[in-house]
């Protein structure tokens, strides 16, 4: 499977102006589906059948807004510390930070997720350790595409 995956062609080096680009185009990627799951999970609790969720799972729930309000500030941060710190000029530094910044904001993403599978799965099979298991599996599948695999692929160059 690892040959699939094989580069046919040395990469290039980018230049800081398009590494930057890099940065801000995967910033856009992920914002959307962050604020679009946010918005779905404020919009949960107006639902009749929220009020029938365990007080628990409420807990949880509000918990997992949490952690996607601190995705979604970390994956903003980049833009506001541009305009802020370094308008007009882009430099290594602040690359390095904005990609520690997205990096860093999918940790509460995968959690937000997670504790969303176990709400719902929770819930709707009246069972917590099957809501548990689902998101255990959730944070090992989110933590293995978007950590592990990467820093592996990393440490094969």
């Amino acid at each position: 499977m690892d040959g699939d995956f094989q580069e046919s062609q040395p990469p290039e080096k980018e230049g800081l102006k398009e590494e930057m680009q890099s940065v801000v185009e995967e910033a856009r990627m992920v914002l959307p589906g962050v604020q679009a799951l946010f918005g779905f999970q404020t919009m949960a609790v107006f639902n009749n059948r929220f009020e029938t969720v365990p007080e628990g799972a409420k807990v949880a729930y509000l918990i997992a807004l949490a952690l996607l309000v601190i995705a979604m500030g970390l994956l903003m941060s980049p833009a506001a510390y541009h305009r802020l710190a370094e308008r007009g000029r882009v430099s290594r530094q602040m690359i390095n930070l904005s990609s520690t910044f997205i990096t860093s904001s999918m940790l509460p993403l995968a959690l937000a997720l997670a504790i969303d599978v176990y709400v719902v799965a929770s819930t709707v099979l009246d069972n917590h350790v099957l809501g548990l298991a689902g998101a255990i599996a959730t944070c090992v599948f989110l933590a293995g595409f978007w950590y592990v695999f990467p820093l592996m692929r990393k440490a094969t160059r």
